[in-house]
């Protein structure tokens, strides 16, 4: 049985936007020319759209989506097909206007990812480790920017490159046999898709490194205890519950959902009164929606709302 922590390390790819600058005086300048258009994807024609993937599958459920991870021999590992084609599913996903909440597990029910095989690790060199690490950020940003809530349904092992997976979720749900944890201080590294920032900003400086140091395993109460996880079910219970909350959020405005998540990661590391006029802005361009004018509408008329994404 292949050991349970991998690292990923499948790769290449753009470095990322640089973040938001300390500096109020540019963050100013920044939200004044934000642009009042909204975070709803276009219905874009792309020319590798496809239903088929050799280490994905994907089932498309209006207005919910499944992706799977199903590579159970191996854990769930992600190498480099399986990197390049969570990129794709997740652009096709984004550009389809029927889906609205994304749920993401793994198959065979002893991992959700566990990463991907160590033995890729021994020949890297700097430059390429760079390179990889820049990838795998990439495309875990892109998750988590989506603009649309993307569930992990986390059975099993979520280490290494798997937990930082779960981690770019919009939310987390966990049975209660996971076991989660970023051991690569073990093989002498680091998290490189995100891990040393997203479990700090999830769980608090002190408990975060705590795992990041020690790399440690949790299981699944102690992860919801320090907030890691959201919740936390029998193994039979995951994907009912994830399928209920999905269609919990999918009822909502799809515009207003997208735009929710986009100005509380905007403005997540920003002064509060800088943070607050991002979402000035963003509430005043849902006042221009359609959808805006028939959620108020159905509510006046005490009928359910019927949203166009407009």
């Amino acid at each position: 049985m292949p050991h349970p922590f991998h690292v990923l390390c499948e790769m290449g790819g753009k470095p990322l936007n640089p973040p938001y600058k300390n500096c109020e005086n540019a963050l100013t300048l920044q939200i004044r020319s934000l642009p009042l258009a909204l975070s709803a994807p276009a219905a874009i024609c792309y020319s590798f759209l496809r239903m088929e993937f050799k280490n994905l599958r994907l089932e498309k459920r209006p207005p919910l989506a499944v992706v799977t991870v199903d590579r159970p021999k191996v854990l769930n590992a992600l190498n480099a097909e399986t990197f390049n084609e969570l990129s794709e599913v997740f652009e096709q996903l984004a550009a389809d206007p029927e889906i609205r909440v994304i749920l993401l597990a793994g198959a065979g029910g002893r991992a959700f990812v566990a990463g991907a095989d160590i033995r890729e690790l021994a020949s890297l060199t700097p430059e390429e480790g760079r390179a990889f690490s820049l990838r795998g950020q990439g495309v875990f940003r892109r998750i988590e920017t989506l603009g649309k809530p993307v569930i992990a349904c986390i059975q099993g092992f979520a280490l290494g490159g798997g937990c930082e997976l779960a981690m770019a979720c919009t939310l987390r749900l966990a049975a209660d046999d996971a076991r989660m944890g970023q051991p690569e201080v073990k093989l002498g590294l680091m998290p490189g898709y995100g891990g040393t920032q997203r479990l700090t900003r999830l769980v608090g400086r002190s408990e975060g490194l705590k795992l990041l140091l020690t790399g440690g395993l949790i299981d699944a109460r102690e992860a919801l205890r320090i907030g890691l996880v959201d919740e936390v079910l029998p193994a039979a219970g995951l994907m009912p519950r994830a399928e209920a909350l999905a269609l919990e959020i999918a009822a909502n405005a799809p515009l207003a959902v997208a735009e929710t998540m986009r100005v509380v990661d905007e403005g997540f590391d920003l002064p509060l009164d800088l943070a607050l006029l991002r979402e000035s802005v963003r509430f005043g361009g849902l006042c221009a929606t359609a959808d805006k004018n028939e959620g108020v509408q159905a509510f006046l008329e005490k009928r359910p709302p019927v949203w166009k994404g407009q």
